[in-house]
């Protein structure tokens, strides 16, 4: 369950494809932060899949708390829906997936349809990743080389991540560390240093981190 510093989008793009009784399924994701953004990608999957039976399409914009969905001429609630339901289920906002069918001469019915094209967005889910948006505290710690590992030991603890290290006369790290350990995080790096790093605080920002 989402915390209300964080939320969950796709990693990355992602695109799988199956075979349904001789229909072709191919599923598409891609990371969207504004409706603007999803429909374009969408506009550009239809006119590049023009020749498809379909091409489904499901999107959540978490700003706006904006959910839309089309069964582009499939039966009434048997794609757009439960294509949705998907990354309902996954809590994952900040999405676009359209799954094209190429139909293969074979009626699938109502719930062969939902099974269809429920596991094409889930392929392709897969396939994308998924990423913790979180709110993170951005800082550069100046470390002499004998604390190098201790430090970043420590930032790990805290469930920080090292993004960079510049090494020169001393090593400059580049982390970030969860909002909510940050306090910690630097008054353990002063206890173990007796306040010797110099710890400067760059703000605070969303990003992704990886976590499926």
């Amino acid at each position: 369950m989402e915390r209300a510093d964080e939320f969950y989008v796709p990693a990355g793009f992602g695109e799988a494809e199956h075979i349904e009784k001789r229909s072709r399924f191919i599923g598409r994701v891609w990371p969207a932060g504004t409706e603007e953004e999803a429909l374009e990608r969408l506009k550009e999957t239809r006119e590049k899949h023009w020749d498809a039976s379909h091409n489904v399409y499901a999107y959540i914009i978490r700003e706006g708390g904006i959910m839309r969905y089309s069964d582009d001429g499939e039966p009434q609630g048997t794609s757009g829906m439960p294509v949705l339901g998907v990354f309902r289920s996954a809590e994952v906002c900040n999405v676009l997936c359209v799954v094209t069918r190429y139909f293969g001469g074979v009626l699938l019915g109502a719930g062969g349809l939902v099974r269809a094209y429920s596991h094409a967005a889930a392929l392709a889910l897969d396939a994308a990743g998924i990423a913790a948006m979180r709110l993170w505290d951005e800082a550069v710690i100046v470390c002499p080389y004998p604390l190098l590992e201790r430090v970043k030991n420590e930032i790990g603890a805290f469930m920080g991540h090292v993004m960079s290290a510049d090494y020169g006369a001393e090593v400059r790290i580049s982390a970030i560390i969860p909002k909510e350990g940050s306090e910690g995080l630097v008054a353990r790096l002063n206890d173990i240093s007796s306040g010797k790093l110099k710890i400067e605080h760059k703000g605070e920002n969303y990003r992704p981190i990886r976590i499926k």
